[in-house]
């Protein structure tokens, strides 16, 4: 999770950015709650050990205290043991629950409103808003209520580095009204990869060519029947998802309940779409409940998804959009008709690079994937207790390695100058936004997906960037990913 500003100034030359550092800091002297406590553990087994039976139940105890050594010191994976018990224990209790697999009931049928998604997923309710005919997901737990809008944008890679400039300037003041409002819980940019069913081709070949009957017409018609279906296309959709508990005065204002909250989400939605326009972005409306029904069965079986585009009505139920069957395992998720896996973007460049650094990653052809970007605005309070409370804790953790002796290391010092530069675009009037990045990669098979992974990871080292595998977690952080439904992990 990377915080940087939303905005920042034009400029007739392309200007190089830089993400703060992912915090790695404890509570004291670089040790989270989970290290203290088994190490409190440990320390304190000894010392009862030695004060109540010296030497001999020192070494009864041994097993006690050297288990808690090593929870607290022996990394795996890049973390402390004692940070994947959490992950171990859920995974199984859930593995004793059944709840890794999933199938669909045929025989019966879901309750009106629902999502036939697999998981923490199902409680999920759909409405239709009246004044829009957008379709809402409503999460009852979380209270928040998602609409969807899909975008299109000319080539950023193809621009001349003065429009990318001042493009990549126009999203910051994009990103800098959502952090204005208060009121938004997520913003998600997905960008997917689809199979290409050849129709975008053939509207091409229609509007804008000759078929008259030349050798070169023909020839150019039959490329297209043949590269049609064998491509791909990208797609980039934004969730906007309304914090129902920030915006409850407003709510009851607008009528209270879901239609209350819809009224007010459609006032995000009229400042998006403006400030979308203003960014030269082309918002083509907000998705009907059809329109994402096609998008989730094409997650889940990506085998239709040309299928689905080219018979435009069918698929159109969220009711039936759901995969029929889901099998997790530690490190990938298998649906109705491919394999897939998620990376976490856990290092974002720690060095200047220019906004297109992610191009080798999203321009990778012949992979399946999904690219997510989740937004998480903070509001002003919370932003400055938040900088006041890394502060200190750098400011007293830098007191304790000065009276034991320990000598700061370079990565402390730039985290801290991280915390005073968001500090000071903060008090500037920028808005401060928590980045995560989410990569699914999906296969036909086990060692396509093996492959498809392998590149991607390549590819994230291309564009500076450091990713891991979310094992564990790969249900949640695929709906994360792959979904447009504003979740988080």
């Amino acid at each position: 999770m990377s915080t940087t500003k939303a905005g920042g100034s034009a400029g007739a030359e392309l200007v190089p950015v830089k993400f703060s550092r992912l915090t790695r800091r404890g509570i004291l002297l670089g040790l989270s709650l989970a290290q203290l406590i088994t190490l409190a553990i440990g320390i304190l087994t000894v010392v009862g050990a030695l004060y109540a039976g010296g030497g001999i139940l020192l070494a009864y105890t041994a097993p006690v205290w050297a288990v808690a050594a090593a929870l607290t010191w022996i990394p795996v994976a890049g973390r402390p043991m004692v940070e994947w018990l959490p992950v171990a224990c859920w995974w199984l209790w859930r593995s004793t629950g059944g709840q890794l697999l999933y199938r669909r009931r045929i025989v019966t049928p879901r309750p009106v409103g629902t999502l036939a998604l697999p998981g923490d997923q199902a409680r999920l309710r759909e409405y239709t808003d009246p004044d829009t005919q957008a379709g809402m997901i409503h999460d009852p737990h979380q209270q928040t209520l998602t609409v969807v809008c899909n975008v299109t944008h000319p080539a950023f890679v193809l621009l001349d580095p003065g429009e990318q400039e001042r493009r990549v300037t126009s999203w910051g003041r994009v990103l800098a009204t959502v952090c204005r409002s208060g009121r938004i819980s997520t913003l998600q940019v997905l960008e997917r990869t689809l199979p290409d069913s050849g129709t975008g081709l053939a509207e091409w070949w229609a509007a804008h060519g000759t078929p008259d009957d030349s050798w070169a017409a023909q020839t150019y018609a039959e490329l297209i029947e043949r590269a049609g279906p064998a491509g791909e296309r990208h797609a980039t959709t934004l969730s906007l998802s309304l914090d129902m508990k920030a915006a409850a005065r407003q709510v009851r204002t607008a009528g209270g309940g879901i239609r209350g909250a819809a009224a007010v989400l459609r006032q995000e939605m009229s400042t998006l779409v403006a400030a979308l326009r203003s960014a030269d972005l082309s918002p083509s409306g907000w998705l009907t409940p059809g329109q994402i029904a096609v998008i989730l069965r094409g997650a889940y079986d990506p085998a239709v998804a040309a299928s689905l585009e080219r018979h435009g009505d069918i698929g159109q139920d969220l009711a039936t959009a759901g995969p029929v069957a889901v099998t997790e395992t530690w490190g990938r998720l298998r649906t109705d008709s491919a394999h897939h896996s998620v990376l976490w973007i856990s290092e974002w460049p720690r060095s200047m690079v220019y906004p297109g650094f992610l191009a080798p990653v999203l321009l990778s052809t012949g992979i399946q994937r999904s690219f997510s970007l989740i937004c998480t605005p903070m509001r002003s309070g919370q932003a400055a207790r938040d900088i006041r409370k890394k502060k200190v804790e750098h400011i007293s953790d830098q007191a304790q390695r000065a009276k034991i002796g320990q000598i700061e290391d370079a990565s402390q010092t730039a985290e801290y100058h991280d915390v005073l530069q968001q500090e000071a675009d903060l008090t500037a009037g920028h808005g401060v936004l928590r980045y995560t990045g989410l990569v699914s990669v999906s296969a036909p098979t086990v060692d396509e997906l093996d492959a498809a992974v392998a590149a991607i990871e390549q590819a994230a080292i291309q564009a500076s960037c450091e990713t891991r595998l979310l094992v564990g977690q790969q249900a949640a952080a695929f709906t994360a990913a792959a979904l447009p439904l504003g979740r988080r992990v």
